[in-house]
């Protein structure tokens, strides 16, 4: 990726230029998710299922980021980005380099992956390519499962034009009345309730068509009696970032479902369209919708490739990744523990990575039995996101009903689950949960689970703390850390943050944690500068961190200064990283990797060398400043030394030449390195992890 951002002469990395900017890292990001469709060596429907992400990815990015940035400019809010660029200068180049990761997604699909598909029995077709009986069966499925639920929208005098919901995927028709020769605009909106492709047959189906395609074939159902002249397809993309001050709301629940309601009604920030839609009917969008040029992009149909997850999860194992199955962790199946968690985690520490490890047999299994455990008190949760059924939640009822004292941090701001967590906030307030929706002003982030169960000798406190959300859906695809542990000092910790998050507590402090956003920059920031002493001094100083995004000036500006004093820096960095690594001068001593692959790497570890005396860290924050300065997150200190060893071995791995990455460059640009030295095919980490788990349940 090179542009405006980029071009600077490496003498001039001072001020501003000593960042990336986040936009374009973020866009890098999403282009090596491209990538990884574009990737001959991934199983086919594993790179039509990349297509789909890369998509959905860039949907999130205009309503969040794109959308943001448009309302501040519009409002005169619009400040300078650390990067020295004016926020329209970011705009254009967004704009810029999204036309063209669109275009090469759009011929990756149609040039590449369809006529691949094709090869393998799997045909994506136009109407026009179907065979007398596929049209037959068709217009039977039409007639009696489509037409029904659609509803044509005429425009006139007496039907103005109608609301286009975000990311709906719509037909504009324009029709002539034979009897007056008017012309006239209508608008059919393809249901996001139905298939997004349909399959042509009724048995042996490998022959699919998008269902856009079947709708337009049948419009003289829709509007029998009339000429039809066009139609193409469109989809809009729109403001849904929520707005809510909560000075200003009482009751943030109320004022969240208020909110909810309004972003459907957001403005738009992107106009999709078919490329080959005329002049008129365009300026006829534009005008309706208020939307500009700039903000239209023309694509080749069929449009809205996020619904490839219905072709990507055909049942065709051959053309995807091996099958895997997380187990239960070794120490919690040890048949000496008969099945009790409790027992198992009094033993040692647990260290927990998923999904390689069963999150449902280790985390979900935890939060059941302390919920049917007479001896179980109290239960402590933080929940961001969790699944449509949650058995963790379906545990703190059960809990609550048995007698128990439960209380439940509840996120409901967490972007796009926001309706989910509204309603689980009020079933389980009905249960008689303890529920609370966090500080205020701070987004609760960090995943918290504590436990207090009355054992013979004395209360104990049984903790998990981890890097992902309590979600045993996402689990079994986000790879994440966390840790199961009785540790007196961390319990005692565990309970202090949660006495501060219902109650009054601004001056508590912590022994094992370092808890956004009181402690952990201040405390991040001074293992950094103590690394430097130990480089001046002559001792070992290695930083290596494991995250989703760097973005955050002052950790960057930290970083930079560890490594001009020696310090060796090794970042692992799944998605934004807005450091220049290997800059002669500021940061020759850093290397960023970022791996992507079957799983989203999502879990976080600080690793700091501290002159022998390693200190490992793991937990929910990112070097963000919303994470940093706007969250509640958590971080805990690894203190058994068997955990602590598995952890370093893993970042050995990441940090390593072994394992395929991409690599960037302190000009922004990003190179995929996937051969040795000697041209042999480097090995996928993700699947090196895969095979080793799988040869320890062979074992």
């Amino acid at each position: 990726m090179t542009d405006e951002f980029s071009a600077v002469a490496s003498e001039h990395f001072s001020g501003s230029a000593r960042y990336i900017e986040r936009e374009e890292s973020w866009l890098a990001f999403n282009e090596r998710v491209l990538e990884l469709a574009e990737n001959t060596e991934n199983p086919l429907l594993e790179r039509v299922r990349f297509l789909s992400i890369f998509a959905n990815n860039l949907d999130e990015f205009f309503m969040v980021r794109v959308a943001g940035m448009k309302r501040r400019v519009a409002t005169g809010l619009a400040l300078t980005t650390p990067t020295g660029h004016q926020p329209r200068e970011v705009l254009e180049l967004i704009s810029e380099e999204s036309r063209s990761l669109m275009a090469r997604q759009s011929r990756c699909f149609n040039d590449v992956v369809k006529p691949q598909l094709a090869a393998e029995g799997i045909f994506l077709l136009g109407f026009a390519d179907l065979d007398e009986t596929e049209r037959a069966y068709l217009r039977e499925v039409f007639i009696t499962r489509i037409f029904p639920v659609l509803t044509p929208l005429a425009v006139d005098p007496s039907h103005p034009f109608p609301y286009i919901s975000g990311l709906s995927l719509n037909l504009a028709v324009v029709a002539r009345n034979p009897l007056s020769g008017e012309e006239v605009f209508a608008r059919v909106k393809v249901p996001p309730s139905l298939p997004r492709f349909l399959a042509t047959r009724a048995t042996l189906a490998t022959r699919y068509i998008p269902l856009e395609d079947l709708i337009a074939a049948h419009l003289d159902e829709l509007f029998p009696g009339m000429e039809l002249l066009n139609h193409h397809s469109f989809r809009v993309t729109r403001n849904q970032d929520l707005e809510v001050e909560e000075d200003e709301a009482e009751d943030l629940l109320n004022a969240l479902e208020q909110e909810l309601l309004r972003r459907r009604f957001g403005p738009p920030v992107r106009l999709e369209i078919d490329e080959n839609m005329d002049g008129t009917l365009l300026k006829k969008l534009l005008s309706e919708l208020e939307v500009v040029e700039s903000e239209v992009y023309r694509m080749p149909p069929p449009l809205d490739l996020t619904g490839l997850n219905r072709i990507a999860d055909l049942d065709r194992p051959e053309l995807k990744f091996d099958h895997f199955s997380s187990s239960t962790h070794a120490a919690i199946r040890d048949p000496e523990f008969d099945g009790d968690i409790f027992t198992a985690i009094r033993n040692k520490d647990i260290l927990l990575h998923h999904p390689y490890d069963s999150f449902t047999t280790s985390v979900v299994s935890f939060l059941d039995q302390a919920a049917q455990d007479p001896a179980v008190l109290a239960i402590k949760q933080t929940l961001y996101r969790t699944s449509g059924d949650s058995p963790i939640v379906d545990a703190l009822i059960d809990a609550a009903e048995a007698g128990k004292q439960v209380l439940a941090l509840i996120e409901l701001r967490a972007r796009f689950d926001e309706l989910a967590n509204v309603r689980w906030a009020r079933k389980l307030e009905e249960a008689g949960v303890h529920v609370l929706y966090g500080l205020l002003g701070l987004k609760t982030h960090a995943k918290l689970s504590l436990v207090v169960r009355d054992e013979p000798d004395g209360l104990r406190r049984y903790c998990h703390i981890g890097t992902g959300n309590y979600n045993p859906k996402t689990a079994r695809h986000y790879e994440d850390l966390g840790i199961l542990t009785c540790d007196p000092a961390l319990g005692e910790d565990l309970t202090r943050l949660f006495n501060q998050l219902s109650g009054f507590a601004p001056a508590t402090e912590f022994r094992h944690l370092l808890v956004a956003p009181t402690s952990m920059r201040a405390g991040l920031i001074e293992r950094i500068d103590r690394e430097i002493h130990h480089a001046e001094a002559g001792r070992p100083a290695t930083i290596r961190l494991k995250l989703n995004s760097l973005e955050d000036e002052g950790m960057i500006d930290a970083l930079y200064k560890a490594s001009e004093a020696g310090v060796t820096i090794q970042l692992v960095i799944r998605g934004i990283c807005a450091l220049r690594p290997g800059v002669v001068g500021l940061s020759e001593n850093v290397q960023v990797r970022s791996y992507l692959g079957r799983f989203l790497e999502h879990s976080r570890i600080f690793h700091f060398s501290n002159g022998g005396d390693d200190e490992v860290w793991i937990g929910s924050a990112d070097m963000m400043h919303r994470n940093l300065d706007r969250r509640v997150e958590a971080l805990v200190r690894i203190s058994d030394p068997e955990a602590r060893q598995v952890l370093l071995g893993m970042l050995d791995e990441l940090t390593s030449d072994n394992f395929a990455a991409w690599h960037l460059h302190g000009d922004t640009t990003w190179s995929r390195v996937a051969v040795d030295l000697e041209g042999k095919p480097l090995p996928d980490w993700q699947e090196t992890l895969v095979r080793r788990h799988q040869e320890r349940e062979r074992a």
